[in-house]
């Protein structure tokens, strides 16, 4: 049976329109009785990346995150709300964010996904084994709710990449380290993590999306006024790429979905319900450049081509205010800190975490000069 991806319309985040919305698009997958049963304890994962206000479209929307507790707290069940944010605990993110108030009116505790734990991943393409957080295997399921952004090394993140929250802060810049340097091998980690999580629903806020240079502050907020909504991850991620007008190809997760043959990544594959995608198609949504370094070179050459060929992270020391958070989160650390933020290229592995985490949109993706080249060319 071909997976459904329900595709809604939501003008702005007035409560009431989002809960309307949101409701609508589960009811288009059954309705909410078919994700939760009475007595559950769900763990309701947003993207809580950062400590930044709701209008700044880093973070999932405080109304989305509440209209999804409504409608648990409707069936019977007992929703948690949490995430492991780059910086900075869940709680105080969720305060920054919004979504603490939210929480706080439903009588929903915010907690930290904190507690790294080592799981056998035998089904897992790829990672065999996985650290996932304690905190999101105790439950009896996941409500995934991610922000549409863009990102400068994957691409875009959505759902299949909102569940990395679920791997323990901590542990991240070790994963990072582990495949990092190569899109579709970080990607392949994204989807065996999903896949091994299974959230039973996913419901991304797209009213407000994030294009331009996302995940964090370098990207600019853009008014779209969809709702998605799937039980399947990776034919969600396909249809919002198709709705933003995305080639599979620029897109790791797909890209890798693809070659692996998992999940539903040809449009024609996936039952699209609610509105018809043709009518909401969007035509000039910016996207971030693309910084991997998949391209195969022998080695001698690879390591001379590496720097020219692919994107890095660059600092505007004007707007740098050496808070030094992009020091304490780079995976290899090769970032120091003198009177400015120092970057080893040599032993970049062009994650931009960096770049995702700065709170002052200081750092941005710079092609190298053959890239730039070889984009104009072709």
């Amino acid at each position: 049976m071909n997976p459904a991806v329900v595709i809604k319309r939501c003008p702005d985040y007035a409560a009431e329109e989002v809960y309307k919305s949101v409701r609508e698009s589960i009811d288009h997958l059954g309705g909410i009785g078919a994700f939760v049963k009475k007595g559950e304890r769900i763990l309701l994962k947003p993207n809580l990346l950062s400590a930044n206000l709701p209008e700044a479209a880093i973070t999932t929307h405080p109304a989305v995150v509440g209209a999804m507790i409504q409608l648990v707290k409707e069936a019977g069940t007992m929703p948690v709300v949490g995430d492991s944010p780059g910086v900075g605990s869940a709680e105080k993110v969720a305060q920054k964010c919004g979504i603490a108030a939210v929480a706080k009116k439903f009588g929903v505790p915010v907690i930290d996904l904190a507690t790294s734990v080592s799981v056998e991943n035998p089904d897992g393409k790829t990672f065999k084994r996985l650290e996932i957080a304690k905190e999101a295997l105790e439950v009896d399921g996941i409500i995934n709710i991610p922000k549409l952004k863009t990102h400068t090394q994957m691409f875009l993140t959505l759902g299949v990449k909102n569940m990395f929250g679920c791997i323990a802060g901590k542990r991240k810049p070790q994963w990072h380290m582990a495949s990092g340097a190569d899109s579709l091998s970080f990607a392949r980690m994204l989807i065996d993590t999903c896949m091994f999580l299974k959230p039973r629903l996913t419901v991304v806020d797209g009213i407000v999306g994030l294009e331009g240079d996302g995940p964090g502050s370098g990207g600019d907020p853009r008014h779209l006024g969809l709702i998605f909504a799937s039980a399947d991850c990776i034919a969600l991620d396909r249809v919002i790429a198709e709705v933003l007008g995305a080639g599979t190809d620029d897109f790791p997760v797909i890209k890798a979905a693809q070659e692996d043959g998992i999940g539903a990544t040809d449009i024609d594959e996936i039952n699209i319900l609610g509105e018809n995608i043709n009518d909401v198609r969007i035509r000039d949504f910016k996207f971030p450049p693309l910084a991997g370094i998949e391209f195969r070179l022998p080695f001698s050459l690879h390591s001379y081509l590496r720097k020219p060929l692919t994107s890095r992270p660059s600092i505007n020391n004007k707007k740098c205010t050496l808070c030094a958070i992009c020091v304490d989160v780079c995976p290899p650390a090769i970032m120091t800190k003198t009177s400015r933020i120092n970057i080893d290229y040599d032993k970049c592995i062009r994650c931009f975490c960096c770049l995702e985490m700065c709170p002052e949109g200081a750092i941005s993706a710079k092609d190298g000069w053959l890239k730039g080249i070889l984009d104009l060319r072709f």
